[in-house]
């Protein structure tokens, strides 16, 4: 059964930039402003395990990891540059009425 957590103000992630945030089962995400729309994966990179929210950087909807410079689209999850072969796993995210929520 999934559940919907409200996170964030909206305006709180400027375009280009990534915002950690932990759901209320534990597990941390990365919210992705990409052209004004929001995205979310799972924050630790498939290959290495660092945070994305933290070590990452946003170019377009590409988020590439500082440890080995994988590279993940952040729209679909898909890894999209070695050494990353695993997808990271994506949420749905809804903006309403400014707030961020997302479904886990």
């Amino acid at each position: 059964m999934s559940e919907t957590v409200k996170l964030c103000p909206v305006d709180e992630i400027p375009e280009g930039e990534i915002r950690g945030e932990t759901l209320p089962d534990g597990s941390r995400i990365a919210l992705y402003n990409v052209g004004g729309r929001i995205f979310a994966t799972a924050d630790r990179c498939t290959h290495g395990e660092v945070s994305l929210s933290e070590e990452g950087t946003l170019e377009g909807k590409t988020v590439e990891c500082s440890w080995h410079f994988g590279t993940f689209d952040v729209t679909t999850g898909e890894a999209t540059g070695m050494p990353c072969e695993h997808a990271l796993k994506t949420y749905p995210v809804e903006v309403i009425e400014g707030v961020v929520h997302v479904t886990y």
